[in-house]
């Protein structure tokens, strides 16, 4: 598996450095578009492009299955991951709405549900196993089953990069995932669980405490991991969350902006930095999740989310409704008038 810390593009500064100058030219008071004006510049960069674009989205879900699960730390059933994955394929899930809504690319891959579905079409079928093990007492997955996942992952974002995507949005299904996400947290940021556990699907506040318990336990259980991202995400990861974390490490090496959902996704994304430091500049947060202990991470990876609309529904819907905004600030960035194409006077300089 060296390919994970294959490194990132060499970017030409031209491209930002033009995409300022243009900023400073258009008709507005400079600042005046506030992060629309960043987010245009960051994917001109990114894009190495002097017209960034968010029109083509490409949104795979990751899905699998977790063995913490038969520690009631879920509102829900297990049952559901299998039933959401159907309910995406057949476009009543709301990422499949908003991917719908957006022109998207759409696909559900399978890295290791419990029950394996037949072929077809918008399924990716790249299991690992069936569902991971559980955490609590024994490691979640093989060193084979972990390279499985993370090469699910990056099958996908090669897949997005074929199809010249403009922006890679990551989302995950899989019952209890919260969990496991959570682990990582605290243990790769060095949090106590209790800084870190939220509600997840749902549960109440004992239903809180109970999974608070699991997280410490599942911490002290591979404590001999340190911080080492690879051997947390083998020990007490998920098969859909290595997914994420391989995607979103090839589509940084590929020089494809990502843009990250919430709680989940964003675990993968800490994950991904603490293997290949360069994919911090690739991604982009599309909100504060209103799971607990979110927005800690995306300050210390010292990023800043786009939006904080109380979502914490995951599946790559945070994303995917943050598409607007950058949809937004290529078009102001492209096709608004700068001061001499619309022969108005600009700001005097003394």
């Amino acid at each position: 598996m060296s390919w994970i810390k294959n490194p990132t593009p060499i970017r030409n500064a031209l491209f930002k450095e033009k995409a300022l100058e243009r900023q400073s030219q258009l008709t507005k008071p400079a600042g005046s578009l506030g992060k629309l004006e960043a987010l245009a510049v960051t994917l001109a960069d990114l894009q190495q492009s002097e017209k960034p674009s968010a029109d083509n989205i490409n949104i795979s879900v990751f899905a699998g299955d977790h063995g913490i699960a038969e520690e009631g730390v879920s509102a829900f059933p297990q049952e559901v991951t299998v039933q959401m994955i159907s309910n995406f394929l057949q476009g009543g899930a709301a990422i499949s709405v908003l991917a719908k809504q957006l022109d998207a690319a759409f696909e559900v891959v399978d890295t290791g549900i419990l029950t394996e579905l037949p072929a077809q079409d918008g399924l990716v079928i790249q299991r690992a196993a069936a569902g991971t093990k559980n955490s609590l007492h024994h490691e979640a997955m093989t060193q084979t089953q972990l390279d499985i996942a993370l090469q699910a992952g990056r099958n996908a974002a090669l897949r997005a990069v074929k199809n010249k995507a403009d922006i890679f949005i990551g989302g995950e299904m899989g019952i209890a995932n919260t969990t496991t996400a959570t682990v990582l947290y605290c243990a790769l940021l060095e949090l106590s669980p209790e800084e870190i556990t939220g509600a997840g699907t749902g549960l109440d506040d004992a239903g809180i405490r109970h999974k608070t318990k699991v997280v410490a336990g599942i911490l002290k259980k591979h404590q001999d991991c340190g911080t080492d991202a690879l051997a947390w995400l083998r020990c007490a990861g998920g098969f859909e969350v290595a997914a994420l974390t391989g995607a979103y490490l090839q589509a940084a090496q590929s020089g494809l902006p990502i843009l990250v959902d919430g709680f989940i996704s964003t675990a993968a994304a800490l994950c991904a930095v603490r293997i290949q430091a360069e994919a911090n500049d690739y991604l982009l947060f599309a909100h504060t999740s209103a799971e607990q202990g979110h927005r800690k991470t995306i300050e210390s990876l010292n990023q800043t989310a786009l939006l904080n609309i109380g979502m914490r529904l995951g599946e790559g819907s945070g994303a995917a409704v943050a598409v607007s905004l950058l949809r937004s600030a290529c078009a102001l960035h492209n096709d608004m008038a700068t001061f001499a194409e619309a022969a108005v006077a600009g700001q005097e300089t003394a």
